[in-house]
């Protein structure tokens, strides 16, 4: 319940205190007791509120993946959003799953140990029947898969990792491999009954059909990268991510500027009537010798010392010196 009243609520409070329906010691008494929580040992949360957020994030970036790959797979509108994002025994979760339902076992490389993806049966024949040129309306009868059911759906579900790692690329580089595909929660125990694991819940619908999706991951097993689940991992990458694209994008935006290169001979002084009367085959004198190396300029800068000269029949300048700030220039 929220701890902010509502103004009908605020009045109804006061409206009791002054009848003397509730006195103020007992208001008192009740704000003492819940200052009192009652910690169970067993059900360890060792996942910060930080990082379920952090997950949260990931596991959105996920579902809309998701949702674009089972739309193209079974030519209908899918829709995926995340319902909730929770820690728990391993025990409890399994618990909570029907106990006929469909469990993808997948290993994770580089971590050291498995994730479960849980497709609820409502969902699972649904997809199945899609995929079988059926209509999609699925089966709440909980049953056994045959060969061929089991092979079709390790297919869909082996492409959904792509999006898995895809979404967890910000954090780390996983790679994701279906281990095998199980219909019975009680003969799979991936870690101990009291492992803490972080439970992901999506509600998916298929038409008029839908089911949850739930992706088990054990604290044991993302405890090499719970550190870069921090919000302040999370908004450091992003923010270099955001350098990077700048830095880039001033580059590409400086390569394409035109930048003026002119190679001075040297130069003279000569009247208005001594250039009005200038013809072909005229010398002008100009104020450095032959031997001496021509400034070329980029941008009114000096930046190199050049040669002049002939290349395949035109005019070039050979570069003999890259000029830096404060470097002499008359040579």
């Amino acid at each position: 319940m929220s701890d902010i009243l509502s103004q009908s609520e605020i009045d109804a409070l006061l409206s009791a205190l002054k009848s003397g329906e509730v006195s103020p010691e007992e208001i008192r008494r009740d704000d003492e007791e819940k200052r009192v929580k009652t910690y169970d040992f067993k059900r360890a949360m060792r996942f910060s509120k930080d990082q379920i957020r952090s997950l949260s994030r990931i596991f959105e970036n996920f579902s809309r993946s998701l949702t674009t790959y089972f739309s193209g797979q079974l030519r209908t509108f899918v829709q995926i959003q995340v319902i909730s994002v929770e820690q728990l025994p391993y025990e409890e979760f399994i618990r909570s799953i029907p106990k006929m339902t469909i469990l993808n076992v997948l290993h994770v490389h580089p971590l050291d140990g498995k994730f479960i993806m849980e497709f609820n049966p409502n969902i699972a024949y649904a997809m199945l029947e899609r995929l079988l040129g059926g209509t999609g309306t699925g089966t709440s009868e909980a049953r056994a898969l045959t060969e061929i059911e089991s092979t079709i759906l390790e297919r869909v579900f082996s492409g959904c990792l792509p999006s898995f790692q895809e979404a967890w690329k910000g954090i780390a580089e996983i790679v994701l491999e279906m281990e095998q595909l199980e219909v019975n929660p009680q003969f799979l125990q991936i870690v101990t009954p009291n492992e803490t694991v972080a439970v992901v819940s999506l509600s998916m619908k298929i038409g008029d059909t839908s089911g949850m999706i739930n992706i088990c991951m054990p604290h044991v097993v993302l405890e090499p990268i719970m550190p870069k689940l921090s919000a302040h991992y999370w908004l450091d990458t992003k923010r270099s991510e955001i350098d990077m694209n700048q830095v880039r994008s001033l580059r590409s935006n400086v390569a394409r500027a035109p930048v003026p290169i002119i190679a001075e001979l040297g130069t003279s002084t000569i009247t208005v009537g001594e250039l009005l009367g200038l013809a072909v085959g005229d010398v002008i004198t100009l104020d450095q010798s032959v031997g001496t190396k021509i400034q070329v300029k980029v941008g009114g800068r000096v930046k190199f010392l050049g040669q002049p000269g002939t290349y395949k029949g035109r005019i070039a300048v050979q570069i003999a010196k890259i000029v830096e700030e404060g470097d002499n220039v008359s040579e």
